[in-house]
């Protein structure tokens, strides 16, 4: 059941600025969606449509079927956690959590008791009394959300709301919050650029571009079947790989970089045609020189505690590799190496959008 609607969803600017060009997107009941994209694609405008912070230009927002376009904010069911937590920092924590309830004329007999279960889903039960000022960043973060649910939303909204957190503390942040959103069964949209944040997080991402949705899907299909180079690149590092057909035999075909000869699924290209393939950096495999589909030499090594990044010269072009640490030894810069692959991680890329 579709939760939230947005219907031709629109904006534009001066005329001439389209921020947000007709999208159409389903979220359903209890479903976490994720808006990816670099600054400037339109996430955040969308965002702002749905919590009704701006008006569209054209198009309708709807929530369990009722048509919120021209609904106030406060009047919208719906909890919005920003990128600065926007706390007021002259508020204890209570009061930061019940400012929305108060708002909303909830009876004094009922506000405690609200305010109460929002810090307990959050675990910040006992710090009622606190300032903004006396918390840590995953706390006055954990406010910030408690405020949003305290209000009891149809949707939640979430506005790049962990990007002031360090990486540990950010990634801890993506546990508890999404298996929060799971245990309330809440419909929530996340607004990011963090690829890792949205794939962690997300039931299903929107990847964005130019006020357009690129490509919609689970992150696993996003990942690994994406519908554009733009959708390529973003998530993710890519190995993108120039060649043409030899010869093909239904969809496989002999694909010829310079006098390195592979095997890959082609779908309907011709032969004698360039393509464009790709390999994602964890599907490569290091190996001896010998023993490689092409060979290549060691020009950048890094450690990363549970995996190792490669960059390698090689001869059909610069790859990344990266492998699990399994405290095996590693080739060093300047080694010559073999590179090799499954044949069914080798993908093509999008023709039609080859050059986004």
């Amino acid at each position: 059941m579709s939760n939230l609607s947005l219907r031709g969803l629109s904006k534009t600017y001066a005329g001439q600025i389209h921020a947000v060009q007709g999208l159409d997107l389903e979220v359903a009941q209890g479903e976490f969606l994720s808006l990816l994209g670099p600054s400037g694609c339109g996430k955040t405008t969308t965002l702002q449509m749905v919590a009704g912070f701006i008006p569209p230009t054209e198009g309708s927002v709807v929530v369990e079927g009722r048509d919120m376009t021209r609904v106030a904010p406060e009047k919208r069911d719906m909890g919005v956690v920003f990128q600065s937590y926007a706390l007021f920092p002259h508020m204890s924590v209570a009061q930061n959590v019940g400012f929305g309830l108060e708002m909303r004329k909830v009876k004094k007999s009922e506000l405690q008791d609200r305010i109460d279960e929002a810090l307990s889903m959050v675990r910040l039960s006992g710090l009622e009394d606190r300032y903004p000022r006396e918390l840590s960043g995953g706390q006055r973060q954990r406010v910030a959300i408690a405020r949003a649910l305290a209000i009891r939303p149809k949707v939640l909204l979430l506005d790049e709301p962990m990007s002031n957190l360090d990486a540990k503390l950010r990634s801890e942040m993506h546990v508890e919050l999404r298996a929060l959103q799971r245990r309330l069964g809440i419909t929530a949209i996340l607004v990011t650029h963090d690829q890792v944040e949205a794939m962690t997080m997300s039931d299903r991402i929107a990847v964005m571009s130019n006020g357009c949705i690129a490509q919609l899907g689970s992150p696993i299909e996003v990942y690994d079947k994406p519908a554009s180079e733009f959708a390529l690149r973003f998530l993710g590092h890519a190995n993108i790989i120039a060649g043409g057909i030899s010869s093909r035999d239904g969809r496989n075909a002999v694909i010829h970089v310079g006098s390195i000869e592979f095997t890959a699924d082609i779908g309907g290209h011709s032969d004698g045609a360039d393509v464009k393939l790709f390999i994602r950096p964890e599907r490569l495999r290091i190996c001896s020189a010998d023993k490689g589909v092409a060979k290549g030499r060691v020009v950048a090594s890094l450690f990363l505690g549970g995996f190792w990044i490669f960059e390698i010269e090689s001869e059909i072009g610069k790859l990344r590799a990266t492998l699990q640490n399994l405290g095996t030894v590693q080739p060093c810069e300047g080694d010559e190496v073999g590179i090799t692959w499954n044949a069914a991680d080798l993908r093509v890329v999008a023709h039609e959008t080859a050059n986004a």
